[in-house]
């Protein structure tokens, strides 16, 4: 008996603990999130920079996706670590609040927790680590914005192309860059409007762009007005339309079929053909109603069929079927038009009417043809301006690495514009930030002194990866970077002033000023950038205890829980 207590004993105290798993705390916890961390931005590593390589993911049912953008490349890798997910959210954050510098953000967030990983092992404790991390985020985006940002103004007209050039720089479309930062440039211009708080903006939402196989990148183009991906739904409507008035229908305009369930007895026969000739009326009566009230053309996300299809050849319309929702969403918002669910009106108690207040306006609808495709161009809409960027290429993987390329140079070109500030690219500001922060770390008597020190270190990983891809020698660049962001601080009036702007020449492995050469990036994007890393790293140094519980067992053992 008294044996057998004893055996029962550990069983009795785990009960007790109520703690049905393993735990770790302390440093083993910090050291295993880190390596976690640490080999996704492996991952990334050799995609950063005009010299970055591409990623190719296949999936569980084979599909190839070849990418070099981090937040693409995050979010198809099935990730299962808790520290990890983290990681990905941030890229995504980036990606949705700035639009470029996925990569470079993670990298960032995963050399400060290696860092801090370092110290916490010399017995300084996280909470320390997290205060000097926090001071040092706050001090270089007051340093970025007081010295290192620069006015697009002055800058002159090609700021705006150098910005989305340098976007362009580590993607796919560096082959063919000045054509295509052209078309992105003059894309994000064209959509300019005023908001309510009479502020410029720039929404990209309004450019669409459309992927064509076919003939090579450099066929690309700009269009001004929006292509619809759709044809005409027959070929006897006419091919363009002068100063449209357009229908936005989110119905269908086909031979109406009584529901089903619905039962009528008819006692005589001839009433069946009456039934079905008034089946077809009811179509013909929405139709003509909406082209009585000016409609030259009909986009619908239903379908049409041939009875209804003939009216519309005879009043010269054009109609279009299934559309999509989004565009014609897109098409009404420039346009001014309304997109209808039904014509039952609510004054007429139901009736059905269609006023033709609800049509769009615009200057043209034509069909064009790019490649094997035709689709409708809209021209001239009366509220907004819409451009769309055909791009053409050789095959599926390419157009769609295009579109990302494309759709990460539009982001970084609108914030420029909105934000108005830009900073020198090719690793300037994380080297002045390095500087600036060990000196400033020199004047903290705290314990926090060494964690800022390390942050400095830690920026500059990005100049260092760059160098790396690069095939260069990254230690003698950076030194030689660290030598001019030095003299351009040490003594802030006799230098150059040119010297803050220096940054790396990957395709001649030289250092330069990259203003000049025209490597810009939008200064919000240095700037989130910076606290998005911090503040995920903070998170995940705050963790000092994992719990991981068991599976739970069949219903039979469980009762005790």
């Amino acid at each position: 008996f008294f044996s057998k207590t004893l055996d029962t004993q550990p069983t009795m105290s785990q009960r007790a603990l109520a703690l049905d798993g393993k735990r770790k705390s302390g440093q083993p916890v910090r050291t295993e999130l880190v390596q976690t961390v640490q080999v996704l931005s492996n991952i990334l590593k050799s995609s950063l920079g005009p010299v970055g390589l591409d990623k190719m993911l296949v999936d569980d049912i084979g599909d190839i996706l070849v990418t070099n953008d981090g937040a693409t490349i995050l979010s198809r890798l099935e990730v299962e670590h808790p520290a990890a997910k983290m990681l990905v959210d941030l890229s995504k954050l980036q990606d949705d609040e700035v639009g470029d510098g996925t990569t470079s953000v993670v990298l960032l967030a995963s050399e400060l927790l290696k860092r801090a990983n370092a110290i916490a092992q010399h017995k300084i404790h996280p909470t320390n680590i997290i205060a000097g991390y926090k001071l040092a985020c706050r001090e270089s985006i007051k340093y970025i914005k007081e010295n290192l940002a620069l006015k697009t103004s002055a800058l002159g007209a090609d700021a705006l192309m150098n910005i989305s050039r340098t976007s362009m720089s580590s993607k796919i479309l560096s082959s063919d860059i000045d054509h295509f930062s052209k078309i992105c440039t003059e894309a994000v211009l064209s959509v300019k409007t005023v908001n309510d708080l009479g502020d410029y903006v720039y929404p990209v939402k309004a450019i669409s762009i459309l992927k064509q196989h076919g003939k090579s990148a450099h066929e690309s183009q700009l269009i001004d007005g929006f292509a619809l991906n759709c044809t005409r739904a027959s070929q006897a409507m006419p091919a363009s339309v002068a100063n449209a008035k357009i229908a936005l229908l989110d119905f269908d305009l086909r031979v109406t079929k009584l529901k089903l369930g619905i039962q009528i007895i008819v006692s005589d026969p001839k009433e069946l053909e009456a039934i079905r000739r008034r089946e077809v009326d009811v179509t013909k009566e929405r139709i003509m109603k909406i082209i009585a009230a000016g409609a030259n053309v009909i986009l619908t996300t239903k379908g049409i069929d041939d009875v209804c299809m003939k009216y519309m050849v005879e009043a010269g319309v054009i109609g279009v079927r299934r559309c999509k929702k989004d565009d014609l969403k897109r098409i009404a918002k420039a346009t001014g038009g309304t997109i209808l669910v039904s014509l039952a009106s609510i004054e007429n108690d139901g009736e059905e009417v269609f006023e033709a207040s609800n049509l769009g306006v615009a200057e043209s609808v034509a069909e064009d043809r790019f490649a094997d495709d035709e689709c409708l161009i809209i021209k001239g809409g009366a509220k907004h301006t819409q451009s769309s960027i055909i791009l053409r290429g050789a095959n599926s993987f390419m157009l769609d690495e295009m579109e990302r390329s494309m759709n990460d140079a539009l982001q970084a070109v609108k914030r420029t514009l909105e934000s108005t500030s830009v900073v020198a690219g090719g690793g300037a500001v994380e080297t002045a930030l390095g500087i600036y922060l060990e000196n400033f770390a020199h004047t903290l008597g705290s314990r926090e002194q060494q964690a800022i020190a390390e942050f400095a270190e830690a920026l500059l990983v990005i100049p260092k990866q760059l160098a790396i891809n690069a095939a260069l020698d990254s230690v003698d660049l950076v030194a030689k970077l660290r030598v001019s962001h030095h003299q351009a601080q040490a003594d802030p009036k006799t230098a150059d002033k040119n010297l803050h702007h220096t940054g790396l020449d990957l395709v001649n492995g030289v250092i330069r000023n990259s203003v000049e050469a025209g490597c810009l990036e939008p200064a919000m994007s240095k700037v989130k950038s910076i606290q998005f890393a911090t503040e995920a790293a903070i998170s995940i140094l705050r963790i000092d205890d994992v719990i991981r519980l068991n599976a739970k067992e069949e219903p039979e053992h469980d009762h005790h829980h």
